[in-house]
């Protein structure tokens, strides 16, 4: 059990520790096949984050549709911890609009670290995070790995520019 839970700690990408097992990707954080996800989806010739709050998953999908990474996603709850309010994150498609580096924090959650914050709706972001699970118990921005959050941010992402049209990458949220 001790041995676990020191494993679990250093795994790196796309790993889940709870009740003592350890869930990955067959070693590359990169593995496509027999992902959770479809390994590809209608794009319309435009890189697409598509976030599954129902499985928990996030999947990072090329201009041409196919997938080239996924991970754990952790969306917004039913009802916030700490109130009687929804936290849940808006359905729908969306642009990134707004980029940060490792620094981000949470204006409205006392400087909660939000490290490769990606803005698409509202407050509502894609970010890194030490706490994702596979549940859906965030204020309802997505949490990802921090991992993730840094290789979407840096390697894959786009913030409104002329270059594209002033449309940042298009997330899709789907329903609960």
């Amino acid at each position: 059990m001790r041995l676990i839970q020191t494993l679990c700690s250093f795994l790196l990408f796309f790993s889940y520790c709870a009740n003592a097992q350890v869930y990955e990707i067959s070693g590359s954080p990169f593995a496509t096949e027999g992902a959770p996800l479809p390994a590809h989806i209608k794009t319309h010739g435009e890189k697409t984050i598509l976030i599954q709050p129902v499985q928990h998953m996030y999947g990072a999908y090329a201009a041409n549709g196919k997938l080239i990474r996924w991970g754990i996603a952790t969306a917004g709850a039913y009802q916030c911890r700490d109130s009687q309010d929804s936290c849940r994150t808006r359905t729908g498609q969306f642009r990134i609009y707004s980029l940060g580096d490792v620094g981000c924090i949470s204006n409205k959650y006392d400087g909660a670290p939000m490290p490769y914050c990606m803005f698409f709706n509202g407050g509502q972001a894609l970010h890194g995070s030490s706490d994702v699970q596979f549940d859906n118990i965030s204020h309802g921005c997505i949490r990802l790995h921090v991992d993730d959050a840094k290789w979407l941010r840096y390697h894959f992402a786009e913030g409104p520019t002329a270059a594209n049209h002033y449309r940042g990458t298009k997330i899709i949220v789907e329903a609960y």
